[in-house]
């Protein structure tokens, strides 16, 4: 009777230890969990149709909107964890909110991909099974300006008060999140270091949101009116809310223009480019981003290993996508 009850134990152990490398469910697909900080962003609604694509026939992906709350994002992934991902990738409201998240999957050994808002380095290294998928956002700050220090150099009417010195105005992303804080950073760098004198009028945060972004510009035209000669923001939503206020100040007809620079290179964006009212923008590759992020995460949850992907991994633990500046002159290739 003993050696009966013994082999039935086995039995069953062997059952749920087959389940779980087949991905917890009876099709056999690993399962992979996808939280994202809020699904009306612009960007992250293509980075997400990227995951889902590159996960089709493959995986078990269930992607979820956390709605810009950490509360709700914390929640979702502890069901997650509860529903035995064999994968999770993590696109943080609040990249401060990365150690709580990690502590739990490790908790449950599972391994976490965090995209698009990368966690504090002390994070990073706090586990072997954290990874991340992103761009060097410096890298964004340093071609929108460049394009903004072409654009002055070729075109003597920029300097609109004729002082040698391009007075700006800055729309920010989120405050504390790196891609906004380097993007802002970066961007005055690379027009100073072409030798451009710069003055900053205004700054302020609207974001990533296009409508506060029309906000902060109807404010800013009010209080500068045409002393402004370059707007920086550092998303292409923010860029279109800058381009409809100024719109509306007459600008961007009868030879009335302020150059305005964002980053991603949206849809909405590049039409943008093609009518003439978006100076530039950067590629912010959401396509290439998704899918390195499903690639990395589906090998994770398939056992074979983060170095199993086509995606160079740096530090064994980052992807980097690189980002390409986008123009009126070569728009069309992105489309």
């Amino acid at each position: 009777m003993k050696k009966v009850l013994a082999l039935a134990l086995l039995a069953v152990l062997c059952v749920t230890s087959c389940t779980r490398s087949q991905g917890n469910n009876s099709g056999g697909l690993p399962k992979i969990g996808v939280a994202i900080y809020k699904f009306d962003d612009t960007f992250m609604s293509y980075t997400r149709n990227a995951i889902e694509k590159a996960g089709k026939d493959k995986a078990r992906v269930e992607v979820v909107d956390s709605q810009n709350a950490q509360p709700i994002q914390n929640d979702q992934i502890d069901a997650f964890l509860s529903k035995q991902m064999d994968a999770i990738a993590v696109n943080p409201v609040d990249r401060t909110a990365a150690a709580a998240i990690i502590n739990n999957a490790r908790a449950k050994n599972t391994p976490l991909v965090f995209f698009n808002r990368e966690p504090l380095p002390e994070d990073m290294n706090s586990w072997d099974r954290v990874y991340y998928v992103g761009a060097k956002a410096e890298e964004s700050g340093t071609m929108q300006g460049q394009i903004v220090a072409a654009y002055w150099k070729s075109h003597p009417e920029a300097d609109k008060n004729r002082d040698g010195v391009l007075q700006y105005i800055m729309l920010k992303g989120e405050p504390g999140h790196q891609d906004a804080e380097l993007r802002t950073e970066y961007s005055v760098k690379a027009v100073q270091a072409a030798g451009i004198k710069v003055e900053r009028l205004a700054e302020d945060t609207a974001m990533w949101d296009r409508p506060r972004a029309v906000e902060k510009m109807d404010a800013f035209y009010a209080r500068f009116g045409d002393r402004i000669e370059v707007v920086f923001c550092n998303n292409d939503d923010m860029a279109l809310g800058a381009i409809e206020s100024l719109r509306k100040a007459g600008y961007f007809s009868n030879n009335k223009y302020i150059p305005v620079v964002g980053v991603d290179a949206t849809a909405p964006a590049l039409q943008a480019l093609a009518q003439g009212t978006l100076l530039g923008t950067v590629l912010n590759d959401a396509q290439n981003q998704g899918k390195a992020t499903f690639d990395l995460a589906y090998a994770l949850a398939s056992g074979a290993g983060p170095d199993s992907t086509d995606w160079p991994l740096v530090g064994g633990k980052y992807i980097w996508v690189p980002y390409q500046k986008v123009t009126k002159d070569n728009y069309t290739q992105f489309q």
